[in-house]
C-alpha cells in the first residue's frame, strides 16, 4: 500500500511540475498562429507598397496635405493638428497594451491582460492577441478579421477552446472594430473601402465595406481636433450560446499626449456597450505602444 501511495504521490507530482513547465514557457499554438498570420500579412502589405510605389514615382513618401485634400474638413483639422502630416506613410499599425481590466460578460469574472493588434492599411485586415490568466492558469485569445472573415477565439492552458466564435454577424462586429480605430491609421482613409461625410463641426458619418459587408458608425471630435469617440448601431453583441442582440456600442478616447514619433494620440481606450440597464465597460486600457512609439 505505501509503495502505491508514493507511486501515486511522484506520478501527481510529475504532472504538476509538467503542467507549470508548459504553462510557463512562451510558445503556445495561438500565440504561434497570431505571429505567423501577421508576418504573412505584413508580406503582402510590404508587396502592395512596392507597387504602388513603382507605379508612381510621384507618390509622397511622407503623407501630407495634398494626400488628404478630398477627406472632410474636420478629418483633415485632425491629421495636422495631432501630427500625422509629414510623417512616413504606413502600411500598417501596431498597438500594444498593458494590463487592461477585460470583462468576460456582465457579471463575470474579469481580467487583466495584454492586448496586441496589428491593423493594415490596403484592406481592413485586423489581427489581435489576448494575452493572459484565469487563477493561475494561461488563457490566451486570437480576435481576427481577414479575408472578409471574423473571429474571436478562447484558449484556456494553452490547449481547451473556451469559445470559437464566426459568422456573418462576427463578420461584421471585426469590421466595425477595424473602422473604429481607423483614425489612427490615416492611410486607411485613402483607400476606397471607407467612405466618410461631415455632419456637422464636430461628427463624421463613416462607412466601411469589405466582402459584401457594410457598416457605419460616427465619429465624434472635442474643440481640440482630439477624436473622443466612435458610435455604432451596427455591431452585434454576441453571446457564448450564439444569439445575437443589436446594442449601442461606443469606443472612446481621452487622455491625448504625444507619442515619441512626434503624433499625438490617446493613451486611454475603452470599449463599451450601451446596454438598456447601463453601460458594460469590457475593455478599458492605457495604450503603451505604437508602431514602437511610447507615450511620453
Amino acid at each position: 500500500m505505501k509503495n502505491k501511495f508514493m507511486s501515486l504521490l511522484i506520478i501527481t507530482i510529475a504532472i504538476i511540475l509538467l503542467l507549470a513547465i508548459w504553462f510557463n514557457i512562451p510558445y503556445s499554438p495561438v500565440k504561434t498562429q497570431f505571429r505567423n498570420d501577421v508576418e504573412a500579412r505584413l508580406q503582402i502589405a510590404e508587396k502592395f507598397t512596392n507597387v504602388n510605389a513603382e507605379k508612381s514615382s510621384t507618390q509622397a513618401q511622407a503623407l501630407d496635405s495634398a494626400a488628404i485634400a478630398n477627406l472632410p474638413p474636420i478629418i483633415q483639422k485632425y491629421l495636422e493638428t495631432n501630427g500625422y502630416i509629414g510623417n512616413e506613410r504606413l502600411s500598417h499599425l501596431t498597438m500594444e497594451y498593458k494590463n487592461v481590466d477585460f470583462g468576460m460578460g456582465v457579471n463575470k469574472p474579469r481580467l487583466k491582460i495584454d492586448y496586441t493588434l496589428t491593423n493594415f492599411a490596403d484592406s481592413p485586415d485586423r489581427l489581435a492577441f489576448i494575452d493572459s490568466k484565469m487563477f493561475g492558469i494561461p488563457f490566451q485569445g486570437y480576435d481576427y478579421y481577414m479575408n472578409g472573415k471574423g473571429g474571436m477565439k478562447g484558449i484556456l492552458a494553452k490547449v481547451f477552446t473556451l469559445f470559437d466564435q464566426t459568422g456573418p454577424a462576427m463578420d461584421r462586429a471585426c469590421l466595425i472594430t477595424y473602422l473604429a480605430e481607423a483614425l489612427f491609421l490615416p492611410e486607411a482613409l485613402l483607400e476606397n473601402f471607407i467612405t466618410l461625410n461631415q455632419i456637422d463641426e464636430r461628427t463624421v458619418k463613416a462607412t466601411i465595406t469589405n466582402k459584401g459587408t457594410t457598416a457605419s458608425g460616427i465619429f465624434h471630435f472635442n474643440d481640440a481636433y482630439e477624436m473622443t469617440s466612435f458610435t455604432t448601431n451596427d455591431r452585434g453583441q454576441i453571446s457564448p450560446d450564439g444569439t445575437i442582440e443589436y446594442t449601442p456600442w461606443e469606443a472612446q478616447c481621452e487622455n491625448y499626449k504625444t507619442y515619441s514619433d512626434g503624433i499625438k494620440r490617446p493613451t486611454v481606450f475603452r470599449a463599451v456597450w450601451k446596454n438598456k440597464d447601463g453601460d458594460f465597460i469590457y475593455f478599458n486600457g492605457e495604450i503603451s505602444k505604437v508602431n514602437g512609439a511610447i507615450n511620453l
